[in-house]
């Protein structure tokens, strides 16, 4: 059992994170734990983790003791690594079905795609806060540089055909094209692996939409 002591900002994540006070369970001293913060989420509440806490938001159980279409976030992909997935503002991953047999739970993450991990990976009950971060435009190019400044070296992006031949495989000629097929095999040597790499298909999604969803 912890008390949320204040609910902080968090550069570089688009999440807030919540601190959280323990009792040590084994000598006289307090642990703070910083925890992604849940939709819902407020200072002075209690959170209780482990595998009798109660179905309520905030509070972290091992996802057998979760029942089937159960919102959860911030799930461990294997037992007691403090979680990876569904961790981004907003997102949450959906408990589809326990196989009793094998110890194991199946998952709709966030991308839509399933994934079957271990029945003793504990998760979060709810939904992160901070959703609805990315409706609002960025507006100008200021915001941006500041949103990537904090998080890492990725922005801006120019494209391969705008760059000379000694930058990238797509670069120089009079026209911006690319001179050759976009599609590279997943085996070519990093460098010239640029463009859609190992593409099974290229161009638009017609018809039939296949998602991760489907394929079950």
């Amino acid at each position: 059992k912890g008390v949320i002591k204040q609910i902080l900002h968090d550069p570089g994540r688009g999440a807030p994170v919540a601190k959280i006070q323990f009792l040590n369970a084994y000598r006289f001293k307090r642990d703070t734990e910083l925890m992604i913060a849940t939709e819902g989420m407020y200072t002075g509440q209690f959170i209780y983790c482990g595998k009798k806490a109660t179905l309520t938001v905030g509070n972290v159980l091992p996802l057998n003791a979760v029942p089937e279409g159960t919102i959860v976030c911030n799930v461990e992909s294997r037992t007691g690594d403090r979680g990876s997935f569904a961790r981004g503002s907003g997102c949450f991953a959906v408990v589809v079905s326990h196989d009793e047999d094998k110890g194991t739970t199946r998952l709709r993450l966030p991308s839509g795609g399933k994934k079957t991990v271990s029945s003793l990976c504990r998760a979060q009950i709810g939904v992160v806060a901070g959703g609805g971060r990315t409706d609002k435009p960025l507006l100008k190019a200021g915001n941006a540089y500041h949103k990537y400044a904090v998080k890492r070296n990725c922005w801006p992006k120019i494209r391969g055909v705008a760059k000379n031949p000694v930058e990238h495989p797509h670069g120089g000629g009079n026209h911006q094209h690319i001179g050759k097929p976009s599609t590279c095999g997943k085996e070519r040597p990093s460098g010239r692996k640029v463009g859609l790499i190992g593409a099974r298909r290229t161009g638009r999604l017609r018809g039939v939409k296949k998602t991760g969803q489907d394929k079950d």
